[in-house]
């Protein structure tokens, strides 16, 4: 029997090459940094100021996307401010997110920053969007028109209900 290469024998515990890495990407640690950020921001901002200073940040945040997904972004900050006024914006993980009672109902992920194929609008499990046993909690988001806008609205005021 033929011994293995050092180099492409596979890790039991995780299936890839030795020398490969492991755990978490670059983009990964990045948003978690981010995050780490602005736990310590929240902590120093007392409760009035978390709105004025949310809503900046994320509109920082949408400036420093790329143009594709900056106008998608753009586009879900005005309807869930329209739609959502309860909503207060703030950043979760470095993408601008949308909170109640200090708790992130919706966010947005850019594609290029994860390196995927699409933008996500995503619900963590404070949204009120149960429906039976099953249900999706993120959408992927490659172009808004009026149907994906309606859907987005109605996603959000039901998030809140």
């Amino acid at each position: 029997m033929k011994p293995a290469n050092e180099t492409t024998r596979k890790c039991r515990s995780s299936g890839k090459a030795h020398g490969e890495p492991r755990g978490f990407t670059a983009q990964e640690r990045a948003a978690m940094r981010e995050r780490l950020q602005e736990l310590k921001g929240s902590a120093r901002r007392g409760a009035p100021a978390e709105k004025t200073a949310g809503e900046g940040a994320v509109l920082a945040k949408l400036a420093e996307l790329p143009p594709s997904d900056q106008a998608i972004a753009e586009r879900i900050h005005a309807l869930i401010k329209a739609n959502a006024p309860t909503l207060t914006p703030r950043t979760w993980y470095g993408m601008p997110a949308y909170a109640k009672d200090g708790n992130v109902v919706c966010f947005f992920q850019s594609a290029q920053k994860f390196k995927t194929r699409y933008a996500t609008l995503g619900f963590s499990d404070k949204a009120n969007l149960d429906d039976g046993r099953m249900w999706p909690t993120a959408f992927a988001v490659r172009e808004l028109t009026a149907a994906e806008e309606a859907r987005i609205v109605a996603l959000v005021k039901r998030a809140v209900s």
